[in-house]
């Protein structure tokens, strides 16, 4: 099998788009619903990246049951509202046109229900640049990231040496390394370097234009290899 590479996966949240304001009001607005009061949004910027169920439980010590009704309180707001309280980060259209231009094939990987994540792919008229956005259900199956990469390499017969992820959180590295995938962390989201780092990521991206750099590096080994 040529290892060279020929896939390449997306996070949403933090990664193509900065969905700060939708995400941390939606959260708010589910706290407040159940008597945790939110004085300030930037406390709530851990939630952008992880799946909601387990970040109410490991953030804010609910237990499942409060947890899922937190999900439930959070869609309330985040279905109508939240959802297009976004904005796609610069240079990323331009990135996925050379991408795309190159002969890449893209993905989007998201712990983001899946309905949700094709609306604001549309939304933001990236949907052309996608051959298929995967995330969540609804009922909170498959949430945790490695489910989302496995799921996206199954339906798209996509060998993991031939593909990359691309995230902002830990969840993203840990996934791409449960599934036997090449993983780019960028800092221009919402995980630290020390986090990225710390996870495993096979690379570093600063900047958005350093994505592609990378890419392109990352394809050259694998043909000079003569994998």
């Amino acid at each position: 099998m040529s290892k060279t590479l020929q896939s390449i996966l997306f996070d949403l949240d933090g990664t193509l788009t900065d969905p700060k304001v939708g995400i941390t009001k939606s959260v708010a607005y589910a706290l407040n619903q159940l008597d945790n009061q939110v004085e300030d949004l930037d406390t709530l910027l851990p939630y952008i990246g992880p799946p909601l169920y387990d970040s109410f439980i490991e953030l804010n010590g609910f237990s499942e049951d409060k947890a899922r009704r937190a999900v439930e309180l959070y869609r309330e707001r985040y279905s109508t509202i939240g959802k297009f309280e976004n904005a796609v980060i610069p240079g990323i259209p331009e990135l996925l046109e050379g991408l795309k231009e190159q002969g890449y094939s893209l993905y989007v990987a998201t712990s983001k229900p899946t309905v949700f994540a094709e609306q604001i792919i549309e939304h933001y008229g990236l949907a052309s640049y996608f051959k298929h956005v995967v995330g969540s259900n609804l009922d909170g199956t498959r949430s945790k990231k490695q489910e989302v990469i496995q799921y996206v390499l199954d339906q798209n017969a996509i060998a993991p040496e031939q593909a990359v992820m691309i995230g902002d959180r830990k969840h993203d590295i840990i996934g791409a390394i449960g599934c036997g995938v090449e993983s780019i962390g960028v800092l221009f989201g919402y995980g630290s370097e020390k986090e990225l780092r710390s996870a495993g990521a096979d690379h570093i991206a600063s900047q958005v234009e350093e994505v592609g750099e990378i890419i392109a590096r990352i394809r050259e080994a694998g043909i000079v290899s003569g994998a």
